[in-house]
């Protein structure tokens, strides 16, 4: 008969093997009403939970990922589904599927961005993005990974401050607050054509106004140096309605 000494070092084992070969995300729905997450992996990786699943008030689920996992998630909010996972949502949708299977959602939206390892560098970048507007505060924090490990979020609500101009309204309630290339369409605010590089893509009013509430997120294309972050944690907690700082 094995030891139970023997078998702890081998359970040990196992599970040091397994966490060396992928990351854990733990995504809390901090919320006082119900969200449904919305997921799409990177090119060449897989999307878990079919890109789409409920999450109640005070839910969590945890999520072990591949290794070197690059994708996006995004809440949904407003959602109302049939048996067949097929209905809408009031943000996030993708369309009217529960289960957005390589869809991204329609803006606005608040977007948690991630590549975590990759061929050339083991490093984790992260960080949230109002480039497609702001729907859900949100943040992704590491859990541990040493010094230099940053908080990526936009924990404030940013639908009650939101311009006229921008606002996305269901059942006279404000629920997303549009992008300015999504309200205005054009190349300037959306960083596209001739304003595809940093050099000309500058932060327009709108973007102030983004960075002025969330300056800790992505307030458009260029704006890196003050909202990606990098670190090397095994586990990264992402809170939807986060307690402001």
């Amino acid at each position: 008969m094995t030891s139970p000494s023997v078998l702890f070092f081998f359970f040990f084992l196992l599970a040091s093997f397994s966490s060396s070969n992928g990351e854990q995300l733990i995504i809390v729905n901090n919320c006082n009403e119900s969200i449904w997450p919305g997921v799409l992996g990177g090119a060449g990786h897989p999307t878990f939970k079919d890109g789409g699943f409920h999450l109640a008030s005070g839910e969590e689920v945890v999520v072990d990922l591949p290794d070197k996992w690059s994708g996006r998630l995004w809440g949904r909010q407003g959602c109302s589904f049939d048996n067949d996972g097929k209905g809408s949502c009031d943000t996030g949708d993708c369309l009217g599927f529960l289960h957005c299977n390589g869809m991204g959602g329609d803006p606005p939206a608040t977007v948690v961005e991630m590549t975590l390892g990759s061929a050339t560098s083991p490093l984790h970048f992260y960080d949230v993005s109002l480039v497609d507007g702001f729907n859900l505060p949100v943040s992704m924090a590491p859990v541990g990974g040493g010094v230099g490990c940053g908080v990526a979020s936009c924990d404030v609500d940013v639908n009650i401050c939101c311009p006229s101009a921008l606002e996305v309204r269901k059942n006279g309630r404000v629920v997303g607050c549009k992008s300015a290339c999504l309200a205005m369409q054009s190349a300037k605010y959306c960083c596209t054509g001739d304003y595809a590089n940093p050099n000309t893509c500058k932060p327009t009013l709108f973007a102030n106004f983004f960075k002025a509430i969330c300056p800790k997120a992505y307030s458009y294309a260029f704006d890196d140096s003050s909202s990606l972050n990098r670190c090397r944690a095994s586990r990264y907690v992402i809170t939807f309605c986060p307690p402001p700082k």
